[in-house]
């Protein structure tokens, strides 16, 4: 093995386990929405802030986290950035028993932080990657990249659900935190120094050229709202799943229902799979590809038999992630200013939609049970399906 290709394996190890560590964390309380909505007596919308606030501060961190990375490298700031995730992760754990009156809404003030801090891992991680390892070699370790996001957004929840049952909430996410730091110092022993970084700092009238010429490209326009109307309508799927497998006539215990989030191995095996065909073929098919196969993952859904909803769940985890997988690695090759920028833009549009259509699939839950949260997803994702035939070139 050559000190090049080891260099590279130790990268991609180590960003696979940070980004198990960051999106463990951030999901960890979606298997525990119906113990939260039922422990704090609120809505299970209002229960779904316990995701929205998290990623919302994600969306807002990711840009100002891309410049933190230029100034004080990519490596140094994600490790700044998951302590602190880590940190604030206990503090949202730990409000509710401390106070037992605003504990509810302390806890989502602690979340929102978490979720700026978090920011710093998917704002850098592609940048860092797309600098270490050849163009070729890229896109298809953008995909290794997802596949780490993926098992760590299993893990938050499988983990936590059963755990919350039997012990808790709040002990069910903290055993997540625990198992989060354990990632963190995997990255912290094997992620390399930087061989290709030179630090640059700033000024302030510079950065809004360097977004703004970002949003001059349709092409970047049209990946930055994929990211948010398929990653939103993504959330509200697993967010309010809970809720329709726990009622009437499924009526499943929250324990066993939390193996359904078992799909997000879906995710797990497509993303690298999807990065690779997108090397050796293009791009824009295997992200409509992906696109489809989750429209029809999220149509079967519909169907009132409880294995067909799990195939449903299956196949709109695969066609998401390889989806995803495409696009942000597409958004670091077609930028047009700042690379970085471009990716914390995409990972704006991406929590943003998170955060706004996680909450609003429980409006529509609702409004008219799984079938209206079911028909708001279908609509997001056709719309992008649209925008991406219509607007992305042939790469």
């Amino acid at each position: 093995m050559t000190a090049q290709s080891a260099h590279s394996r130790r990268l991609l190890i180590a960003l696979f386990f940070i980004g198990v560590a960051t999106f463990a964390q951030l999901y960890s309380p979606q298997g525990l929405l119906p113990l939260i909505a039922a422990e704090q007596e609120v809505s299970a919308d209002r229960a779904a802030l316990m995701i929205s606030t998290a990623t919302l501060g994600l969306a807002l961190g990711v840009i100002p986290w891309s410049y933190i990375g230029d100034a004080h490298g990519r490596k140094k700031a994600m490790i700044w950035a998951i302590s602190l995730a880590c940190f604030f992760g206990l503090l949202a754990v730990l409000m509710p028993a401390l106070f037992v009156s605003q504990g509810f809404e302390l806890a989502l003030v602690m979340r929102f932080i978490e979720g700026f801090m978090l920011g710093g891992v998917p704002a850098l991680a592609v940048a860092y990657l797309n600098e270490e390892v050849s163009p070729k070699i890229a896109v298809a370790a953008a995909g290794t990249y997802i596949s780490g996001t993926s098992l760590g957004g299993l893990t938050g929840r499988i983990v936590a659900a059963p755990v919350g049952e039997q012990l808790g909430w709040k002990i069910g996410m903290l055993t997540v935190t625990v198992i989060a730091v354990a990632c963190v110092l995997v990255f912290l022993r094997l992620a390399p120094t930087a061989l290709n970084f030179t630090p640059r700092r700033t000024r302030w009238r510079a950065i809004v050229p360097a977004l703004t010429g970002n949003l001059r490209s349709p092409t970047l326009w049209t990946l930055y709202l994929q990211g948010f109307l398929t990653m939103g309508g993504f959330v509200a799927m697993y967010n309010f799943l809970g809720f329709h497998l726990s009622a009437p006539p499924y009526s499943i215990p929250l324990w066993i229902a939390s193996f359904v989030f078992l799909a997000y191995l879906a995710g797990t095996w497509s993303s690298p799979r999807a990065g690779r065909l997108a090397a050796r073929y293009s791009r824009k098919p295997v992200l409509l590809a992906g696109n489809l196969i989750m429209i029809a993952g999220v149509a079967l859904t519909l169907v009132p038999h409880l294995w067909v909803i799990i195939l449903g769940t299956v196949v709109l985890t695969a066609g998401f992630f390889a989806a995803h997988a495409v696009a942000s690695g597409w958004v670091g090759a077609a930028a047009t200013a700042g690379r970085a920028q471009s990716a914390s833009l995409y990972n704006l549009g991406y929590y943003g939609g998170s955060s706004l259509f996680g909450y609003l699939g429980g409006t529509a839950l609702n409004a008219a049970g799984w079938s209206g949260t079911v028909l708001m997803v279908l609509g997001l994702a056709g719309i992008a399906t649209v925008l991406a035939a219509v607007v992305l070139p042939k790469d």
